[in-house]
């Protein structure tokens, strides 16, 4: 099988929103966020007009990611809670759930449990912004959706190389395609104009130092999902916790005798997993 170049890959995962497997509902989320002049207003609107999203919202910002556990009855109240830059990611991981489900069985699972992860981190540091951590960590791994969408046997190869060799995907990634998730992500999100804070988390999800303006939103995103993956939550397209270095570990502000307690806090968290499943 033909490895594709490189600006084709860009190309087709820009204009994701328009390929034909994208559900009807999925790609009006899509054109909303996308919209520079998008607000809760207008969110609000379009989320009461489809019941069944306005269920999700509601499972999802009451469930541990967000920590309002039973507390939030109307889609305004959430929206207003979490802000427009959440709201964004939230609308996105909602959105792709099905397709996610189908992309890789456990992806949803990993990053659910990498969001919950981000928030309880994000918590112990008394840090403001644990919405867009959490939301950041939800949707980090949103290339290797758009990967499977755009390429889906070639994804499918991927995964296979990753389970045969025994390899980090990252590397089968880049065997088959020349890139990995993270600049697939990272051209998914800018292109639908999504926060900085979240574009970088994307991206530099396995290279946090190399991040501009959020190098701890990534750090943390990066420690989060690798904890996940050591309590064996979900399905990341390999098993193997991804080497933490010290100037990372530094960068997230945690100390080291707090992470037993991390540990703990998030498998009482992810022990009931029909919560976490919209």
């Amino acid at each position: 099988m033909k490895k594709p170049e490189i600006t084709a890959i860009k190309k087709k995962i820009e204009g994701l929103s328009s390929l034909p497997s994208i559900p009807p509902v999925v790609t009006k989320i899509l054109g909303l966020i996308d919209s520079e002049d998008v607000s809760l207003k207008k969110i609000g609107e379009f989320i009461s007009q489809d019941q069944s999203i306005s269920a999700k919202v509601l499972k999802i910002v009451n469930s541990p990611i967000y920590g309002f556990p039973g507390r939030i009855s109307s889609v305004h109240q959430a929206l207003m809670l979490i802000g427009l830059g959440a709201v964004k990611g939230m609308l996105l991981g909602i959105s792709i759930f099905d397709i996610m489900q189908k992309s890789m069985i456990g992806l949803w699972e990993h990053s659910i449990g990498s969001a919950i992860t981000a928030r309880i981190v994000a918590g112990h540091l008394g840090l403001k912004n644990a919405d867009d951590i959490s939301v950041a960590a939800l949707i980090h791994d949103i290339g290797k959706v758009a990967l499977s969408m755009c390429y889906p046997e070639l994804y499918k190869k991927a995964l296979e190389i990753a389970k045969d060799r025994e390899i980090y995907i990252t590397e089968a990634e880049k065997e088959v395609f020349g890139i990995t998730h993270a600049q697939a992500g990272r051209w998914l999100t800018t292109r639908w104009n999504f926060p900085r804070e979240l574009v970088e988390s994307v991206a530099f999800h396995h290279s946090p130092l190399s991040a501009r303006q959020f190098q701890r939103t990534a750090c943390i995103v990066m420690l989060s999902e690798n904890i996940i993956k050591m309590m064996g939550f979900g399905f990341s397209g390999d098993p193997y916790v991804h080497t933490i270095e010290d100037a990372v570990w530094d960068c997230t502000g945690l100390q080291m005798d707090e992470m037993k307690a991390i540990f703990s806090e998030v498998e009482d968290t992810i022990k009931d997993r029909d919560a976490l499943i919209l």
